[in-house]
């Protein structure tokens, strides 16, 4: 509106100067009195404009605007730095208080002491390669409730992403077997039987099975046909176990799935090249391609067109019924789009210098979906930017493997950020919570839904308050989650201790212990193994498809306050509607 203003006056000014130096009859002496006037009523106006309209100013510098209305003459304006918040953005003040526990208590059955013989337990993973992760690591302690040997998971290769990968291609088959040897006995493939392969009775058992479940189901087929294929295994095992259980989970999913070193070592190569690139980097799981959308029945106004693309998709899932994109948008069950994430990190602190690496397959819109993301965060990688096309041949025909090369650089990011619950989102922030605590941020999409409609109604600085509020926890910190809530994959409690040092803590007198559950184990418990967490048990891998199943999402983020922070760092208690997308796609 200012800018038509400056434009109209400008205009009459202009036209006034015109007339007067085209009246052709007067003489030039007398056109030199009449100019120095035109030229002081213009100094005169601009003097009034710039007082009556003083350029938009506020405590952000070098401000960009990446947001208009249709007519342009309205702006979102929105700082290039991400301010100064007095913490470290770049970590958790509380993690150092926390640290990953799974070993096995003494009293815990070795599996030399309870496999029973002719007893062969044998699964097939479904999904991608995150999906299959949670059932390759539900197989072992499946295993072990039913006294089996396991045979080594078979991965799925069938699915839409028709990865013909094994497992030994995708995972250091030897040290898995070596690792939980101690646990389970596990071999490559079923032993013969009168010069014969046996031939595995082929068997489901419903999701959330409970021990007493597979007891009841499995077991007696077990005893008699000595050989049981368990199919299309992913969340067949209950969120809830014994902690002794819990930490066997823990123990495969954190320690004995490792990457091939092929694997290993590309993904570590991506790493390094980003941390020449800068100190910190953030790994965005942006998660918008069209399947994910399409799955979603979110709308993000691209009209007609965008619901024929979508719907076409849509229909591979012959069982989804039909959504409301708006509702599904207030339930907080769509993705952000990629200019939303990015004012969502700005408004977190993060400023247009941060380097961001995007783990992501096609983008729905492509570019021109991606340009206020990259306007926002121009230092913007992928591995395919960071990678030569011949050092990624290897493996760019294997979804699984490019999916472990992102997983890898995700695992070890300074921030992670998920765009939506899936399996490698929760995978990734279970795993950086057991090693550490790493900031892990997963929008809020529910609160921050009304937000983003509303936002060109106020300020920046109101816009940005307001988002640090709604995040909070969906931060990654410690103790975010009630005791006993929560995806397991997502919110490993049962492995994570805490470290009982006063001191530390700054506390005087008696302390009281802040206990996370009363499952955790303290650091002197008594244990079988001596090893902890380490570095080198710390590499990694994966990524994401879907599943229309049903699984375990309980999360709950009721009533608490982060831990250990005074009203002044949290500014509010954590509320009890937190939005949880459903289980939608399987990484």
């Amino acid at each position: 509106m200012k800018k038509k203003r400056d434009r109209n006056v400008l205009l009459i000014a202009l036209q006034i100067l015109y007339g007067i130096l085209s009246r052709r009859s007067r003489s030039l002496h007398r056109r030199l009195p009449l100019l120095a006037a035109a030229a002081g009523t213009l100094l005169f106006l601009f003097a009034v404009i710039s007082f009556l309209f003083p350029p938009i100013t506020n405590s952000f510098n070098n401000e960009i605007d990446v947001q208009s209305d249709v007519d342009g003459e309205r702006a979102f304006p929105v700082p290039t730095s991400g301010g100064n918040f007095g913490r470290d953005i770049w970590s958790s003040t509380q993690s150092k208080f926390f640290h990953g526990c799974s070993n096995a208590n003494d009293d815990f059955l070795t599996a030399e002491a309870k496999t029973q013989p002719n007893r062969y337990l044998l699964i097939a993973t479904s999904g991608g390669l995150n999906q299959q992760r949670t059932g390759i690591t539900d197989a072992v302690v499946a295993a072990y409730i039913l006294n089996a040997t396991l045979v080594v998971p078979k991965l799925d290769q069938k699915s839409f992403w028709k990865d013909t990968s094994n497992f030994s291609e995708i995972f250091d088959v030897d040290w898995f077997m070596s690792y939980l040897s101690k646990d389970v006995k596990i071999i490559k493939q079923l032993p013969t039987k009168g010069g014969k392969a046996m031939s595995p009775y082929k068997m489901r058992v419903p999701r959330k099975c409970t021990p007493k479940c597979y007891e009841n189901r499995v077991l007696p087929v077990l005893n008699k046909k000595h050989a049981v294929q368990l199919g299309k295994f992913d969340y067949r095992l209950s969120n809830r176990l014994d902690t002794d259980l819990q930490k066997l989970r823990c123990r495969v999913n954190y320690h004995a799935l490792k990457f091939t070193n092929t694997i290993h070592d590309m993904g570590q190569k991506l790493v390094e090249r980003m941390r020449m690139k800068s100190k910190h980097f953030i790994a965005l799981h942006l998660r918008f391609e069209p399947d994910m959308l399409a799955f979603s029945g979110c709308d993000y106004g691209g009209g007609e067109k965008e619901r024929k693309e979508l719907g076409a998709i849509r229909k591979r899932w012959k069982s989804l019924h039909k959504m409301n994109p708006d509702k599904e948008r207030r339930q907080g069950r769509c993705p952000l789009t990629p200019e939303e994430v990015g004012l969502m990190l700005r408004a977190l602190g993060y400023g247009k210098d941060v380097h961001i690496y995007v783990a992501s397959g096609e983008i729905h819109g492509g570019e021109e979906t991606l340009a206020p993301l990259k306007a926002l965060f121009p230092n913007f990688h992928s591995k395919e930017t960071i990678a030569s096309k011949e050092e990624l041949a290897p493996f760019s025909s294997f979804s699984s493997r490019m999916a472990a090369l992102d997983f890898i650089v995700c695992d070890e990011s300074d921030v992670f950020v998920t765009n939506n619950n899936g399996n490698m989102a929760r995978i990734l922030a279970g795993r950086r919570r057991y090693f550490g605590h790493k900031p892990t941020i997963r929008p809020n999409a529910k609160k921050l839904y009304q937000l983003f409609l509303s936002r060109d109604n106020m300020t920046w600085d109101e816009f940005a308050s307001r988002i640090q509020i709604n995040q909070i926890g969906f931060m990654g910190d410690p103790n975010e989650v009630q005791p006993g809530k929560g995806e397991f994959h997502e919110n490993p409690l049962s492995c994570i201790c805490e470290n009982f040092d006063p001191k530390a803590r700054g506390d005087s007198g008696s302390h009281t212990r802040a206990t996370i559950s009363h499952e955790i184990t303290r650091e002197n418990s008594p244990t079988r193994d001596a090893g902890g967490v380490t570095d080198e048990q710390f590499t990694e891998d994966e990524q994401d498809g879907y599943d229309t199943d049903d699984a375990d999402n309980e999360n709950g983020l009721q009533g608490k306050r982060l831990p250990n922070r005074t009203d002044s760092e949290t500014g509010l208690l954590l509320k009890a509607d937190q939005p949880e997308l459903e289980e939608m796609f399987s990484d």
